[in-house]
């Protein structure tokens, strides 16, 4: 018998009203297996003849064993106590849910690579024997069918012998935001897919924080996937799809800046600057955890996203923090480029040689650009 999920309330994603609430039986029926005619409408596919339906299972079925996770380890986490967190039940999850798209992926596209963030040698070496029980345990529950520690590692290590050959690559992150994932916050279970020239052009992204409250665990939450060249949201529980687009604000004091709440991930006090130059002096700035930041973007409901290098900084972008949430804000409408305004690449393996980016609804792109390189050129004068 599977173990009862969280009784959540539903909101309708196009008014953000809540809609009442339903039995946990009746949340995990539809939570797990959408309703025919949501098949029906998904069979239509991403890009002709591909059926994406299967992926948004796989991505429900993860976000709710990662949910089973939180609910049974996790407490509210504050900023003083969240490092004191035990992060075993993340490493559990993350492998969970990485097992869980991977099978899907292998079932339904076995042609297909992947690249994705945890492998099979690491599930069966680094952890201990109660860890990849528990794995199998919360996966055959999910499933409802006999799960072995030898399938698990099939899954997880399923597409990495294509890498570079396939004519489609998917590109996973299983818990996008530990963090977060921990504090109840916001976290994003993001697949991407990149064509045969490696172009982000397709992406499934389910986000269990969005929502109206500062948790996000007050509503449903929400996935977003990108359909025949547009993109689509709807409530994890299934529901009525909306087709969304980014934002045409103009007016700074209405633009909303979504940064990372990690230091160690961006230079914010010299995006302040950047900010102040391109003309956003007064716009809000929120800190938000994970990739669903992106999904705010296509949505609309924020209009900047920047990532600006620590001065000296190295570290390198991996493919599966950004595929999806690029996928989405193009296929939306919005724009995504390196700092110098040219475009995102994911043709180096797992790493992008991009350091930096600028992703927005477009209307101030070029404005934080041009403003970003002005800055980067003084500092380059003066060192």
């Amino acid at each position: 018998m599977k173990p009862q999920p969280l009784d959540v309330h539903y909101m309708d994603v196009r008014h953000k009203k809540h809609i009442g609430s339903r039995a946990p039986v009746a949340f995990l029926l539809r939570f797990l297996y959408p309703s025919q005619q949501i098949r029906n409408d998904l069979s239509k596919g991403d890009l002709p003849p591909m059926n994406i339906d299967p992926i948004l299972q796989a991505a429900r079925q993860a976000v709710w064993l990662c949910r089973e996770v939180q609910h049974n380890n996790f407490k509210s986490a504050t900023k003083t106590n969240l490092d004191q967190q035990d992060t075993e039940p993340v490493t559990i999850a993350d492998y969970g849910s990485q097992a869980l798209i991977c099978r899907t992926l292998s079932e339904h596209f076995p042609e297909d690579a992947v690249y994705a963030e945890e492998a099979g040698e690491q599930f069966a070496t680094l952890l201990s024997d109660e860890q990849r029980a528990r794995v199998v345990q919360l996966l055959a529950t999910v499933l409802d069918v006999p799960v072995t520690t030898q399938d698990v590692i099939r899954w997880l290590d399923f597409g990495k012998d294509r890498q570079g050959k396939a004519a489609r690559t998917w590109v996973i992150d299983p818990i996008d935001g530990t963090k977060g994932f921990i504090a109840m916050r916001h976290y994003a279970i993001a697949i991407g897919m990149l064509d045969e020239n490696n172009e982000p052009v397709g992406g499934v992204m389910a986000t269990p924080g969005y929502g109206d409250g500062v948790s996000g665990y007050d509503d449903d939450g929400a996935i977003f996937y990108v359909r025949d060249g547009k993109v689509y949201q709807e409530p994890l529980s299934g529901g009525e799809a909306v087709e969304i687009s980014p934002s045409q604000r103009t007016q700074s004091a209405s633009i909303k800046i979504v940064q990372s709440f990690e230091r160690e991930h961006t230079s914010k006090e010299r995006m302040r600057r950047i900010f102040d130059d391109a003309g956003l002096s007064d716009a809000t700035v929120i800190d938000m955890d994970s990739m669903e930041k992106y999904a705010l973007i296509a949505n609309g409901d924020a209009d900047v996203l920047m990532r600006l290098p620590l001065l000296g900084s190295t570290r390198r972008h991996k493919i599966w923090d950004h595929a999806a949430g690029v996928a989405l804000v193009l296929a939306a409408g919005g724009r995504a480029t390196d700092l110098d305004g040219s475009p995102l690449k994911f043709t180096d393996g797992k790493n992008m040689p991009n350091q930096g980016m600028i992703v927005t609804s477009g209307v101030y792109q070029d404005a934080l650009i041009n403003a970003t390189q002005a800055l980067l050129a003084e500092e380059a004068q003066s060192s």
